[in-house]
């Protein structure tokens, strides 16, 4: 990594024309600077009447958002696994210049994307735009951090550049994507939804109970679709509102890939990196909120000594600590759960800090950890053979981590639950529930039932 003290446009980008000359390269010019407060959405709005591809990230609860536009680096281009892709970054960090004189999270240079739930699963022309690894360097990256704001520019600059011309073209991609009184439009409308095949899958939950108690499985996770029917092509800043204002306490996120757009808000972070912290979470057992303060409170005791939801936070929980002894020290979890509240759920919390081994990454971690007990089941490999085999959808970036990696050695990810792919004028929205010996097909309908009010609120349904 080559750091930059100057801090002109257009002498950081003589440099990077210097080198790339001198080195017969195409290096990557990555460069932070603070700005006045500009409105995520707005940003967000502006990229996309620039057709550019775009990508949202946001912690409602830290009033944290990056905000990314174009792509001026595919980070997981020939790369089929995360180590090769961790290889890559490793590799552009040290190609690129970076000036960055902060040292907040989400800035200088940073990558975001997100990758297959079952990179061995059949996949279907629904997740075409998407391949099983895709983590871009946008061209320019909006990071508010509370009351700050950091605008970061990514080019690739090549030997035959005039930095002059240059120059002026990033001012004026960046005038318009920070122009603060873009227009956001209204949001559409729900026409209608269908159950994909909910008789088949209530059947595979059945099935799914006699395959357990005849085996050495504890549990499989069962996902299922709901086809919703806008009534105009979707809008997806208003979506991104909607979700930022009701969805407290999660992760909003957007990955849009050639027209299409994976969307959501998840409220289960997989691993959080600070320099050499990290922290994990386990998020498993779901009730609905209560009417009142009091039903509420009676739910979620409730749900705190229910013995299936107990029973489905422990497998979380014990392989969390153990994925994270491989590669961490000093692993902390508390002894029992708490309530984590939502807007329409209440689940079951067990937060899990340690400290990185020195020689291990964000992306080890990642690898270790997914899929998770609560999006896959108990044990990993028999359970996913189950999934492959008798779950009639494609789950493409559904139930997978999505999240953000930075050169600060700071990151995000989350597990991509609360979500949809919106395609044109209509979305597919996707939930899923944990399956044990003695599940009922109809209460574990009910639950993802539940599980895809977030998504289908925000919609307009």
């Amino acid at each position: 990594m080559i750091e930059v003290k100057e801090t002109s446009l257009k002498s950081m980008l003589d440099r990077a024309i210097n080198e790339a000359k001198n080195n017969q390269s195409s290096p990557l010019l990555s460069m932070t600077k603070k700005i006045n407060d500009i409105d995520p959405l707005r940003f967000f709005e502006a990229a996309g009447q620039l057709s550019m591809n775009r990508t949202f990230w946001s912690t409602t609860a830290e009033a944290f958002y990056i905000v990314g536009a174009g792509n001026s680096y595919d980070l997981a281009a020939k790369a089929n696994t995360i180590e090769q892709m961790e290889q890559n970054w490793q590799e552009l960090l040290a190609a690129s210049i970076i000036h960055n004189p902060y040292e907040t999270p989400g800035t200088g240079l940073l990558t975001l994307g997100g990758m297959s739930f079952d990179p061995a699963a059949h996949k279907t022309d629904q997740w075409k735009n998407f391949s099983h690894l895709s983590f871009i360097i946008p061209e320019f990256i909006l990071t508010k951090d509370e009351d700050s704001c950091y605008l970061t520019i990514n080019t690739r600059v090549r030997e035959n550049d005039h930095s002059g011309q240059l120059a002026s073209r990033i001012k004026r991609m960046e005038n318009t994507l920070c122009d603060d009184s873009v227009y956001i439009p209204g949001g559409t409308g729900v026409e209608s939804t269908e159950d994909i095949a909910p008789e088949e899958w209530k059947q595979t939950v059945k099935f799914a109970t006699d395959y357990i108690k005849q085996s050495d499985v504890d549990k499989i996770v069962l996902a299922r679709e709901l086809l919703v029917k806008l009534s105009d092509n979707a809008q997806i800043t208003p979506v991104l509102g909607n979700l930022i204002e009701t969805q407290t306490n999660s992760y909003v996120f957007a990955f849009e890939r050639d027209g299409d757009c994976f969307v959501g808000s998840s409220p289960e972070r997989l691993v959080r990196q600070d320099k050499n912290e990290v922290l994990s979470t386990c998020l498993a057992g779901t009730a609905p909120r209560g009417k009142t303060q009091k039903e509420d409170a009676k739910i979620g005791n409730s749900l705190l000594h229910d013995e299936k939801n107990r029973s489905e936070h422990d497998f979380v929980v014990k392989m969390i600590r153990q994925s994270m002894e491989r590669y961490c020290r000093a692993v902390d979890v508390p002894d029992k759960p708490v309530i984590y509240p939502l807007k329409n759920l209440q689940h079951l919390y067990t937060p899990v800090k340690a400290t990185l081994k020195e020689g291990y990454s964000i992306f080890d971690i990642i690898g270790k950890l997914h899929p998770t007990p609560a999006l896959g089941g108990v044990p990993r490999e028999k359970s996913l053979e189950f999934i492959r085999n008798q779950e009639r959808l494609d789950r493409g970036w559904y139930g997978a981590p999505v999240g953000w990696l930075d050169s600060n050695a700071s990151g995000e990810f989350a597990v991509a639950i609360r979500s949809g792919l919106i395609q044109g004028d209509q979305a597919s929205l996707f939930a899923g529930c944990g399956i044990v010996r003695d599940s009922d097909p109809e209460a574990e309908y009910e639950e993802t039932n539940i599980k895809f009010t977030p998504m289908l609120s925000v919609l307009g349904g």
